[in-house]
């Protein structure tokens, strides 16, 4: 990172951090530039989103069952990551095609390039955690001994990283904040079908198949619409509109705040400080200060969603 920008981690990972795997996982897979939830509201949306997801990516045996399946686990991880590897810049593309009518995709170039390193990031973590428990078995007993302490701490650090991101979705937020819930959504579904399709039901019958298999796809996607409703609604988001076409909305602050002095330096027009508010004989404008989501800074420096 610059020094005009904030670094990775901001400082939360030390040396002490790698004793405790979910720890270090929780710095390195939610980097500073990550915008933070606008709303308490969104951010209860956002957890439910990550509970019901784990279940589509951890599997149906370990919630339905109540075993602990670490082969399954660590199997249907990896698959996930390769999932995601292809499917993530592909939901990307096809919103930057449909944001070309508005805006330009070199808006975005700096937070696009920091949410693909922090995938890559993870699928190199996973496949590196998935080699080392294959390895193992090819050495003797010391070896093999010290390679799985390894791959357990590494097995914690990817699935504490995982719980990570799917709140953030690899920092899409950054770009556009109705990008976690729609790759979320996507995701869970190309997760689950495939089951479905190969009879995959892990010894339930096909009724109760379709309905766990399904629940964590179907409870994904109704939390992702209601929370994209609520940005739309509330904060004038829409999964549409090219992101330096939206008005910066600081984190944790409603849409129209009281009078506090205007925090971006502009006349107070409106009596109820509405920031956004259109000149006198004017129709509203985009916010002409650039892109929002491609300056992770306001005029002050700083990260205006908080991140």
């Amino acid at each position: 990172m610059t020094g005009a920008r904030r670094s990775w981690t901001d400082g939360s990972l030390s040396g002490r951090s790698f004793l405790k795997p979910h720890k270090a996982a929780w710095a390195v897979f939610h980097p500073a530039w990550i915008p933070q939830a606008l709303d308490p509201t969104v951010e209860r949306l956002k957890r439910g989103r990550v509970v019901a997801g784990a279940v589509a990516a951890v599997g149906v045996y370990t919630f339905v069952e109540g075993g602990f399946a670490f082969e399954e686990m660590l199997e249907n991880t990896a698959i996930a990551s390769a999932v995601l590897f292809f499917l993530t810049p592909v939901t990307v593309g096809v919103m930057l095609f449909v944001w070309r009518r508005t805006g330009t995709v070199g808006q975005l170039k700096r937070p696009l390039i920091d949410s693909l390193k922090l995938l890559l990031l993870f699928v190199g973590c996973v496949m590196t955690t998935v080699g080392i428990f294959r390895s193992s078995e090819m050495f003797g007993l010391v070896p093999r001994m010290l390679l799985t302490l390894v791959g357990l701490w590494m097995a914690f650090f990817v699935m504490a990283g995982a719980v990570r991101l799917s709140g953030n979705f690899f920092g899409s937020a950054a770009v556009h904040r109705c990008l976690p819930p729609l790759l979320a959504t996507v995701t869970t579904w190309l997760m689950a079908v495939p089951d479905l399709i190969t009879g995959d039901l892990h010894g339930l019958s096909l009724t109760m198949g379709i309905v766990f298999i399904l629940g964590a796809p179907v409870t994904v996607t109704g939390l992702a619409l209601l929370e994209m409703r609520r940005l739309k609604r509330r904060y004038g988001i829409r999964l549409t509109a090219h992101p330096a076409t939206l008005p910066p909305t600081p984190a944790g602050a409603p849409p129209q705040a009281p009078q506090q002095g205007n925090p971006y330096g502009q006349p107070q027009a409106n009596p109820y400080g509405q920031p956004y508010a259109p000149h006198p004989g004017q129709p509203y404008q985009p916010y002409p200060q650039g892109n929002p989501y491609g300056s992770y800074r306001a005029h002050n420096g700083q990260n205006p969603y908080g991140g």
